[in-house]
């Protein structure tokens, strides 16, 4: 998972969307609780370039989260992710309208997570 974050954003907070992130994939999408893997970045404000308007979300400080997982999540379950990925961000001050996800799905065969093997694909 990578995290983009704005620099304005103190350790404490960035840590709590990692937290929240990490949570809400464990509860709505069942993954195991130590498949943690986070990329946290920050940028400067001009660096990021959105529509303040898009859709109709009034966007001011955008937390941008790309979640890279082995396909076979329902419709229903990432939809789940989203509202818990919001909810646990909201007490470390990121506004619900401020969280873009965005899911790239892969196969277990994609995913090697150290030793040079494809663990995924033993399981």
């Amino acid at each position: 998972m990578h995290i983009t974050a704005p620099e304005s954003l103190d350790h404490q907070q960035l840590r709590g969307i990692a937290d929240g992130v990490h949570r809400a994939l464990v509860t709505a999408v069942g993954i195991p609780e130590g498949d943690r893997f986070q990329l946290i970045t920050t940028q400067a404000r001009d660096a990021f370039l959105f529509d303040p308007e898009y859709l109709g979300v009034a966007r001011q400080d955008v937390v941008c989260i790309e979640i890279t997982l082995v396909a076979g999540r329902t419709d229903e379950m990432k939809q789940a992710l989203y509202r818990h990925i919001a909810d646990n961000l909201a007490p470390v001050g990121v506004r619900r309208e401020d969280v873009f996800v965005v899911l790239t799905e892969n196969r277990p065969s994609d995913w090697s997570v150290g030793n040079g093997d494809a663990q995924l694909l033993a399981r």
